[in-house]
């Protein structure tokens, strides 16, 4: 944490806010003139946070082989609203600039039927979308992560993109917010020539506006365009 209060300025800083120790830096950190964004998953309930006992019963007793502490959400239209609400809340009085919504994309039909999961894709999306609206209701922003597929009310887009798998996102939705001045943020891993893919998004986009943040395996350290 130390070592983010000493670098950040001028950037976006995702911070976990339930963390130890990391609400008294935000402060700081603002002062540095960053946007500081606070983490929630949307789409799982991780064991180790104090609510999970709370979300518990929304969730399928399966674990995410991907994330063993983690559990995909089944239920969206009961009572896990106002658990969620609560967080936000506890993210806004912490002082934080944007809420990013994790594993937005946790249940399509596949996963579904897999994990028996009982929402629907729809019921999915509106889920999301509410959250967005009492995010907003408290003065934040939402930043989407990996999808804006039914999410235009979203303020910004974050995308994980990797060496073996570049843009395999919704283009239309990327350019839309493009379009509309939203942040379009890329994170990229595990590569070894950073300016040149960096030098793809921009041409894949027609725009120089994409914040790129790539992890150099030769430096073992994130290289930061456009922030």
């Amino acid at each position: 944490m130390s070592e983010i209060v000493a670098k950040a300025h001028n950037a976006y800083v995702l911070l976990d806010t339930f963390g130890s120790g990391v609400v008294e830096h935000i402060v700081a950190l603002k002062t540095q003139g960053n946007q500081i964004a606070g983490y929630i998953s949307v789409g799982t309930g991780e064991n180790y946070r104090d609510d999970f006992a709370a979300l518990e019963p929304y969730l399928t007793p399966t674990a995410w082989p991907e994330w063993p502490d983690e559990f995909f959400v089944s239920e969206t239209t009961t009572g896990i609203f106002p658990i969620m609400k609560r967080r936000i809340d506890k993210m806004s009085e912490a002082g934080v600039d944007w809420v990013e919504f994790d594993n937005m994309d946790w249940l399509d039909d596949e996963t579904r039927v897999q994990y028996h999961l009982n929402a629907t894709v729809a019921e999915a999306k509106a889920y999301i979308n509410a959250l967005c609206d009492y995010t907003h209701s408290r003065g934040l922003k939402c930043m989407a992560k990996n999808t804006v597929d039914g999410f235009s009310q979203f303020d910004g887009v974050l995308y994980e993109s990797y060496d073996n798998e570049k843009n395999w996102w919704d283009d239309a939705g990327t350019r839309s917010f493009l379009s509309e001045g939203k942040p379009v943020i890329i994170n990229h891993y595990h590569e070894n020539n950073c300016d040149t893919v960096y030098d793809e998004y921009k041409s894949i986009y027609k725009s120089d506006k994409i914040s790129f943040i790539c992890e150099d395996i030769t430096t073992r350290k994130n290289k930061h365009y456009n922030e």
